[in-house]
């Protein structure tokens, strides 16, 4: 049985992940951004435990986790939050940087930070849901795609800083997938919105689990997902 701390659970794909924990057995802990949120998970996991901390700011990341129980050890650290506010470079104003910068960078490099010592003494695992936008930067697209452009800097330079702490690093890239964000997406391009069309979130979360459940002889690195057609 292994142990998992998840952030992104309420929704897409990091509920998607946690639920095949869940079902076979794994000790969840699940990130949440506030009390209200935290009993929510627990009703929706039970049996799992909630950690309280606000990925919207990180500077405060350090504080809260500090007055909570936590994991002695950790299997897995699955970066699965984000945000999205699609718009032109000449439009976007700093709110607008500053908070899918906070939320889709420097606070997985922060939760990063805090829980390497249980991730060390695991030889855990730290995997990143990044996106397509972490490979290629289209129109309206520029914040976000910053901030996950800087996401898979983040788990190449940790690959190397950790190797030796026998510590796997792993991005996976999805392309656009069936989730309340897509949803989001859809809205803010003026355009209709069919799941048909996008990946399950349950095949990105298989995706997860293949570069979890990887034998510890070799690591999956980066891998990416597209929807056919």
């Amino acid at each position: 049985m292994g142990t998992h701390l998840i952030t992104g659970a309420g929704s897409g794909i990091g509920t998607a992940v946690a639920e095949r924990l869940a079902e076979r057995g794994d000790e969840l802990w699940l990130l949440a951004r506030d009390a209200g949120r935290a009993k929510e998970l627990e009703r929706r996991f039970p049996g799992a435990r909630t950690v309280v901390g606000d990925l919207a700011d990180p500077e405060k990341l350090s504080w809260a986790l500090s007055h909570q129980a936590l994991p002695d050890r950790l299997d897995s650290l699955l970066h699965i939050a984000g945000v999205v506010d699609l718009g032109e470079i000449g439009e976007l104003t700093p709110k607008a940087w500053n908070r899918q910068l906070a939320a889709n960078l420097v606070s997985p490099a922060e939760l990063t930070r805090l829980l390497l010592p249980q991730l060390r003494l695991a030889k855990g695992h730290v995997l990143f849901v990044n996106s397509g936008a972490g490979l290629r930067a289209n129109a309206q697209w520029g914040a976000y795609a910053a901030s996950k452009h800087g996401l898979k800097a983040l788990a190449d330079a940790l690959r190397w800083e950790e190797s030796d702490n026998g510590v796997r690093v792993t991005t996976v890239y999805p392309g656009r997938t069936a989730t309340p964000m897509q949803v989001k997406v859809h809205q803010q391009e003026g355009k209709e919105y069919d799941p048909e069309r996008w990946i399950a979130p349950e095949t990105v979360a298989t995706t997860v689990l293949t570069a979890l459940d990887l034998p510890r002889d070799a690591e999956i690195t980066d891998l990416s997902v597209r929807p056919r057609g």
